[in-house]
C-alpha cells in the first residue's frame, strides 16, 4: 500500500467514526461541534470588530479584542483535550462548517452595533446547549477531565454572556429565559 493509500485509508476511518459518533452521540462528537462553534465564532468576533460603528464602537472593539485572543485559547485547549482523551479534533474548514451549530452572514456587518452584539449572545447559547450535552454525555462516559474542561468551558461562556448583555444594558439572563410565563 502506498503512503497516499494509507493516509486516505486512515482519513475514511476517521470520517466513518466520526459519523457514528455523531448519530449516535459521544463526549468527543458533542465537543467537536463546540469546537467548531468556537471556529465560527471566532469569525464573526473578527466581523463585529471590523465593522462595529456608533459611539461605543471604540469600547466594544476594546471589549471584541479580549473576547477574541481568550477565544482562541479556548478553542486550542478544546482541541487539546480532545487530543488528550483520544479523540480527533476538527480541524479544516469544511469540518467546522458542518458541525457547527452558528450561522455566518455577509449581512451581518451592516447591522447596527446592538444586533451584532445580539447574534454573539445567542451564539453562545447556543453554544452552551453543545456543551451542557458534552458535560453529561462526558460524566456518562466516566471522563473527568473533559467534564472538568467543559464545566469551566460552560462558565466562559456565561461569562462572556453577561458581558455582552451589560454592553446592551440588560442583566446576564435578560430576554433570555423562555417568556411564557407572561402569558398567565
Amino acid at each position: 500500500m502506498t503512503e497516499q493509500a494509507t493516509i486516505e485509508s486512515k482519513f475514511a476511518a476517521e470520517q466513518k467514526q466520526a459519523d457514528a459518533d455523531h448519530h449516535k452521540p459521544t463526549a468527543g462528537a458533542m465537543t467537536n461541534h463546540v469546537l467548531s462553534n468556537h471556529a465560527i465564532l471566532n469569525t464573526k468576533l473578527h466581523q463585529i470588530q471590523w465593522f462595529v460603528k456608533g459611539p461605543n464602537a471604540e469600547n466594544y472593539k476594546a471589549v471584541l479584542s479580549q473576547v477574541i485572543y481568550e477565544n482562541y485559547e479556548w478553542f486550542d485547549k478544546i482541541a487539546e483535550q480532545l487530543l488528550d482523551e483520544g479523540e480527533i479534533p476538527s480541524s479544516t474548514t469544511d469540518e467546522y462548517k458542518e458541525y457547527t451549530m452558528l450561522e455566518e452572514h455577509g449581512e451581518n456587518k451592516y447591522l447596527d452595533a446592538d444586533e451584532m452584539l445580539e447574534t454573539i449572545v445567542q451564539d453562545l447559547v447556543t453554544d452552551n446547549m453543545f456543551v451542557t450535552r458534552a458535560i453529561k454525555l462526558a460524566e456518562k462516559e466516566d471522563r473527568p477531565a473533559f467534564q472538568e474542561l467543559l464545566v469551566e468551558m460552560y462558565g466562559w461562556n456565561n461569562h462572556q454572556i453577561r458581558v455582552f448583555q451589560g454592553l446592551l444594558g440588560k442583566t446576564a439572563t435578560e430576554g433570555l429565559e423562555d417568556d411564557d410565563d407572561d402569558d398567565e
